[in-house]
């Protein structure tokens, strides 16, 4: 069946019988139409959102030549042979149909100009992608392709779709393609024709002249696992994309006090001088835990446990440092070192009798997650607050 959103896929509101209203198991109730102007999902692209005499539709599915519409509720919404007011969500619609179809120009230039076939396609809430049989697209091939497509915007391409019944002839033709079509669909097939590049089949709603998809902009290239995914954007989401660059650019003009010219220049020099910077904390962290370490050595009579702690940072090197150059084999140490958040990371030293009897006990008083083995007992931690509970387990076990 074609459904009235895949005849006219410009029409917005159409009113339908009910043919079937069914309580769901899980929750809402389950509704089909004689016909429906809201899109089933299905080639690729996400349901239509819309309503039903006012009620929400959050999800449209295809079973084979019916469509089924998914509401909440707890109440029966529609009797079997009642007229419903259909109404799609015009943005959400609009936005999937300059998708759907920039990725059938996208498709069939790839395939055209390289010989590149689309495996598969993704159409996300952000940006979609096209996953091409090839190992990799060059900056070059994307340039090429993205001018390209972007002429026959320019040039105002008719769009045009038909309707075929399944045993036509025409249907046999080598120009037309059957990539994306669902294998469960029944019934007459619509064949997606743009002038002059491609005719596919294809179950999508789509505009009808590519110059309604007002512009395509590649994004990147993706590989992984045998995947090379081109991600794109057709239409509004060019506009949205080019207006949330151009806000992040003006906070970047206060943040960095330059214009858009200097900030690659500003960053990287703002970088330098964080590296700078770091080298010389470390420096300065390497020297205190020296100190700290001189201090303990000098210690007489030697304790039976001695603790340290630090708010320097996760990233600190205090705590290696000061274990490394530290000089007193019998004693326990707990060292701590976090940020103002209370959670950082914790190290326990000293005999393996002493880390397995109150290593445990004091990871868990500080929430933290880690284990002990031999003399060693590190742990990543998220409550520093409780140190002072940890020291009276220390004095406790040692007397």
């Amino acid at each position: 069946m074609v459904f009235k959103c895949q005849e006219d896929s410009f029409l917005k509101e159409y009113t339908a019988k009910v043919v079937a209203c069914e309580k769901v198991v899980s929750g809402g109730f389950q509704v089909t139409f004689e016909d429906t102007v809201l899109f089933p999902e299905g080639g690729g692209q996400p349901s239509d959102h819309g309503w039903l005499n006012g009620t929400e539709v959050r999800n449209v599915i295809r079973k084979g030549a019916t469509a089924v519409h998914f509401l909440d509720g707890e109440e029966v919404p529609f009797q079997v042979g009642e007229e419903v007011h259909q109404k799609i969500d015009w943005d959400r619609r609009f936005d999937h149909m300059q998708q759907h179809s920039g990725q059938h120009l996208i498709t069939a230039i790839f395939d055209r100009e390289f010989g590149y076939s689309t495996k598969s396609w993704w159409l996300g809430s952000e940006d979609s992608f096209v996953d091409l049989d090839t190992k990799d697209v060059t900056k070059e091939q994307l340039v090429k392709v993205e001018t390209i497509c972007n002429q026959l915007i320019v040039d105002c391409t008719p769009v045009d779709v038909k309707v075929y019944q399944p045993d036509d002839p025409a249907l046999k033709s080598d120009a037309t393609r059957t990539r994306g079509l669902p294998e469960d669909v029944s019934g007459p097939l619509r064949v997606v024709t743009i002038d002059g590049i491609e005719s596919n089949m294809c179950c999508g709603t789509h505009v009808k002249n590519l110059a309604q998809l007002q512009a395509i902009k590649f994004l990147n290239v993706e590989k992984s696992k045998g995947k090379c995914l081109v991600h794109f954007l057709v239409g509004n989401r060019v506009l949205k994309k080019l207006g949330d660059c151009y806000e992040r650019e003006i906070q970047f003009n206060t943040l960095l006090n330059g214009g858009p010219l200097s900030h690659v220049d500003l960053i990287k020099k703002m970088q330098t001088t964080i590296k700078n910077s770091q080298k010389v904390c470390k420096k300065f962290t390497n020297e205190l835990a020296l100190v700290e370490v001189a201090k303990v050595n000098a210690l007489n009579p030697k304790p039976r446990f001695f603790s340290v702690h630090r708010l320097d940072g996760m990233d600190s090197d205090f705590i290696g440092t000061f274990l490394r150059n530290v000089n007193m084999s019998e004693c326990f140490f707990f060292l701590t070192n976090g940020d103002e958040t209370r959670k950082g990371q914790m190290v326990l030293q000293g005999k393996p009798d002493d880390i397995a009897k109150i290593g445990d006990a004091i990871c868990k008083a500080l929430d933290g997650k880690g284990s002990g083995k031999g003399t060693r007992y590190n742990a990543k931690v998220n409550n520093l607050k409780a140190i002072p509970e940890c020291e009276q387990i220390l004095t406790e076990h040692f007397g």
